[in-house]
């Protein structure tokens, strides 16, 4: 497919890019399809030599174990150095409370500032793509943040002919989106093609799941379900990870990735809008997290 040889140009591009304008960069991996994606395309982009930058996973403590299994194999396999920043460190230290509703995917964004203020990172790498949500698809592929890791939309750059803009002051970094011009489809496209490895949870599988808000979530210690909510075995998969609170499954057959990308080819929901509970709070409820410093 030339558009996939044409959208890995680019973001091998926007990789070097970013690594020749900055002094510490890092790759978020939080072990979903689109940091795996970010992370076979970097480490393409120095082959063969070494990834020259480290991972950071902002770990917060309610991770699926599949997920954070297949983080650690990864990790393993090619040698590479991971950062964690861990949310439950954050709430034994005080700096952070446990929420009514058992999410923490708000409050990644601490952990997430303290660990780039402690390594001093000046160039973010993260898997979003514009597809997924609305405040995603205002933001340009090199996206300055300021002290506090705020996203202002005024203060955006234009990127004329993949001409890109890493400066940034004293305190500021940049946050560098490679998929930035990806979607759903081309990502699954392109893990067919290159053979990459992604957990299993992505796949249609048994699962102990239960109905809330027109979700079906996985019980954890993160407080569900609750005792009018039943739990049933479904076949299900999950078309994006994160929070269990807020991460919700989708009923599917799919189990091989040639099913995924018929299923998706005929949807009619963004993966986000279908599964994410954390982005039904209000219309700009991404946005506002991306102002505090959220990916």
């Amino acid at each position: 497919m030339p558009h996939l040889a044409e959208l890995e140009s680019e973001a091998v591009h926007i990789v070097r890019e970013a690594v020749g304008e900055s002094e510490r960069p890092v790759l978020l991996f939080s072990g979903g399809k689109d940091s795996a994606v970010a992370l076979h395309l970097a480490r393409k982009a120095f082959a063969p030599a070494p990834l020259p930058f480290p991972l950071l996973h902002v770990d917060t403590g309610h991770n699926f174990p599949e997920v954070l299994a297949y983080r650690d194999r990864t990790v393993a396999a090619h040698g590479l150095r991971l950062h964690v920043a861990s949310v439950q460190e954050a709430i034994d230290r005080g700096e952070l409370a446990e929420r009514p509703d058992g999410s923490r995917n708000p409050l990644q964004t601490h952990a997430l500032r303290r660990a780039l203020e402690r390594h001093r990172f000046d160039a973010v790498f993260g898997g979003a793509r514009r597809d997924e949500e609305k405040a995603r698809a205002k933001e340009r592929v090199f996206s300055l943040r300021d002290e506090f890791g705020g996203w202002d939309p005024r203060r955006q750059r234009p990127e004329l002919w993949q001409l890109y803009n890493g400066r940034h002051g004293p305190g500021e970094h940049v946050r560098v989106f490679p998929l930035s011009n990806w979607t759903e489809l081309d990502v699954w496209q392109y893990v067919e093609r290159e053979r990459i490895d992604l957990p299993d949870i992505y796949f249609a599988h048994r699962r102990e799941v239960f109905h809330r808000d027109g979700m079906w979530l996985t019980a954890g210690d993160w407080g569900g379900p609750r005792p009018d909510e039943r739990p049933e075995k479904r076949q299900v998969r999950y078309r994006t990870v994160g929070d269990m609170a807020c991460t919700g499954a989708v009923e599917s057959g799919a189990t091989t990735v040639a099913a995924v990308i018929a299923e998706i080819s005929a949807s009619r929901l963004t993966e986000r809008g279908a599964t994410r509970a954390d982005d039904r709070l209000s219309e700009a409820a991404m946005e506002d997290r991306k102002r505090e410093g959220y990916f």
